[in-house]
């Protein structure tokens, strides 16, 4: 008779730099939370490699609903919470370590009707809680210059301002209301993709839907909250997926293990707080040869991993770790 399937043998997703992540952390024991749950590709990975308990997290009603086909296996193993990771803080306290991975969940981009995907035609949505005002609603409603603000700040985008102008005209046609509708929209308004670029309408769908999430103010509440839940000697794990965000998490952790040094070399020294993390390796941990082999999405993603001190916790200040800041959202 064949051996019953183990939880691990039915999961139907592994997540990017999850082996890397696991040898940063091990030993891995006690409560963890994973605050990006979305398929629950962390959340198993920890318990296989021995954590007690993981509190998963996600802001998407829709991932414990497909999770209920093989969490029960794991039983009192994981506890579901639905919300955001900002708030981590109130769900749980002296936990021995935290994993966020701040890429969009491969079954939000899977499900057209999602809208979070110009390879797929569908509603322009990108709510990744089904709830509050859509990528629709911005692009119809919102103002040219807050558009091609959100654009350039959030994406990168060069050609925002040419974008958001092609965006106004279009839409006092008609409104903007599928995914492959915008997406032509903006490859119209740049050069063709060389074999190996990404799609000419990647800046600007990573840009809205990070706009209709909140996802950078998220991720720095999430930082903060981390900070604050944190027991001395958890680790606190991030997977980042473009520039923007590892380099709020870079100033983050340099700041909070009391890196930086002085603005002005000539200045006096001054007393610095206790740092709130230790950091171990400065360098972000990318995808090797197998990854980047077996899942081609891995080429941007970037593992930071530091482990909190007894130091009380206290603030910073978003603009201080590269926060992007649009004005007029």
């Amino acid at each position: 008779m064949a051996a019953a399937a183990s939880p691990q043998q039915t999961a139907p997703h592994t997540p990017v730099l999850l082996r890397p992540l696991l040898a940063a952390v091990a030993p891995v024991s006690g409560v963890w939370l994973d605050g990006t749950f979305g398929a629950g590709g962390y959340t198993r990975g920890l318990i296989e490699a021995g954590a007690s308990r993981v509190i998963a997290v996600d802001r998407d009603p829709l991932a414990f609903e497909m999770a209920a086909e093989w969490a029960d296996a794991y039983g009192e193993r994981i506890t579901m919470q639905q919300g955001v990771f900002s708030k981590m803080d109130t769900y749980a306290q002296d936990l021995d370590g935290i994993v966020l991975d701040l890429g969009v969940s491969s079954m939000q981009l899977d499900l057209a009707e999602r809208g979070f995907s110009f390879m797929r035609d569908g509603p322009l949505d990108m709510r990744m809680s089904q709830d509050g005002p859509s990528a629709a609603d911005l692009v119809n409603e919102g103002d040219e210059e807050l558009i091609a603000n959100i654009l350039f700040q959030y994406g990168e985008e060069r050609a925002s301002r040419r974008i958001a102008k092609a965006i106004a005209r279009a839409r006092a046609e008609a409104p903007i209301t599928t995914t492959l509708q915008l997406a032509k929209l903006i490859e119209g308004c740049l050069p063709r993709a060389k074999p190996g670029q990404s799609h000419p309408a990647t800046r600007s769908f990573q840009a809205i839907r990070i706009a209709v999430n909140d996802e950078y103010d998220e991720l720095f509440q999430g930082l903060m909250a981390a900070e604050r839940a944190l027991r001395p000697g958890g680790q606190l794990a991030v997977v980042t997926f473009h520039s923007v965000e590892d380099r709020m998490v870079k100033r983050f952790l340099t700041a909070r293990s009391g890196g930086g040094g002085n603005a002005n070399r000539f200045a006096p020294e001054v007393d610095r707080p206790e740092p709130q993390f230790r950091v171990e390796k400065r360098k972000a941990i990318g995808p090797d040869a197998q990854e980047l082999d077996e899942n081609p999405r891995s080429r941007s993603a970037k593992l930071r991993v530091a482990i909190r001190t007894d130091a009380p916790s206290g603030a910073v200040d978003a603009k201080s770790i590269g926060m992007p800041m649009v004005k007029g959202q």
